[in-house]
């Protein structure tokens, strides 16, 4: 006769219980009251300027000049009158053209130039993973008056007008985007599994094969990262599109520097279109990050846990 004996079951402590409160005052960083405070403070130094713009852009010249936060006269003319004061529609129009370019052909050409970096050794390949780092380093301010000078060159001896047109401010652009953009894609694919390819390869694939069929598709996130963070330098800078520019070709940024250092010298500047075109210039970026989010936090985030 066999006997059996009880098992003893041991019940998990509380600091065994995922979820348990003692585990979260071990895992937690800041105390509750710092912690909130913390958060607090964060979303009022973030969201106070942004919803005073917007309660300046609804008020008059008047009553943003003598201070007031909230409008004493409520008024929608600001948005309407900056489309012909501030020439904004062919400002917008150019930046779209030229940053949205930038993106797409920056991050079409990082993910092949990554694809080799990544999965072909060869003579160079770290120096050239090095150059592009160090790219990055390079002041814009340096380059302004090297670039313009070659560029105005080009008119001379190649009879090639590049200064003035859009597609000289987008190769302008490129040149600072492409090596982060490959150097994002990089990161991104080293996160790949090489069994796939390997598996496409036995099945026949070349090399453009693996990389239309295999590699773009889960190439998405890093290539979405890629892009947005092409299209933002070209979007907002100030420095290069103002002297690469000419009044029909200039971009959206610019078009708000001449027409905040043009009402400067007012008796009352028009501190209201400024507003209103300073929101209406930051709405497609974030619109951008809004459709997209899911995308960023996955691209940025590839390549962390191994």
């Amino acid at each position: 006769m066999s006997v059996s004996t009880p098992t003893l079951q041991t019940q998990p402590s509380a600091v065994d219980r995922p979820g348990s409160a003692q585990q979260n005052e071990v895992t937690r960083l800041l105390p509750p009251w710092l912690l909130v405070t913390v958060t607090v403070l964060l979303c009022a130094a973030v969201l106070i300027p942004i919803v005073y713009i917007a309660m300046a852009s609804l008020n008059s010249d008047i009553g943003v000049a003598s201070g007031e936060f909230w409008p004493s006269s409520w008024t929608l003319s600001n948005y309407s009158t900056i489309w012909t004061s501030v020439g904004l529609a062919n400002g917008l129009m150019n930046s779209l053209i030229v940053a949205g370019s930038t993106a797409v052909v920056s991050a079409a050409f990082s993910i092949g130039t990554a694809f080799v970096l990544v999965r072909y050794q060869f003579r160079g390949r770290r120096t050239i993973l090095r150059l592009l780092l160090g790219f990055q380093s390079i002041p814009g301010t340096l380059i302004v008056l090297p670039l313009f000078v070659l560029f105005s060159s080009s008119a001379t001896y190649l009879g090639l007008q590049v200064i003035g047109t859009r597609w000289g401010l987008f190769v302008t652009y490129l040149t600072f985007s492409l090596p982060f953009s490959t150097w994002v894609m990089v990161t991104y694919l080293r996160g790949l599994p090489k069994e796939l390819e390997e598996a496409a390869r036995i099945d026949g694939a070349t090399n453009l094969g693996v990389l239309t069929r295999i590699i773009l598709p889960l190439s998405w996130p890093g290539l979405i990262v890629s892009a947005i963070f092409a299209f933002l330098p070209g979007w907002n800078d100030v420095l290069f599109a103002s002297v690469m520019t000419r009044p029909d070709t200039q971009t959206a940024a610019v078009a708000l520097q001449i027409f905040s250092s043009a009402t400067e010298g007012g008796a009352l500047p028009q501190y209201g279109q400024m507003m209103a075109a300073a929101l209406v210039s930051a709405a497609p970026v974030v619109l951008i990050y809004m459709f997209f989010q899911k995308y960023l936090v996955g691209g940025l985030t590839s390549g962390g846990v191994k």
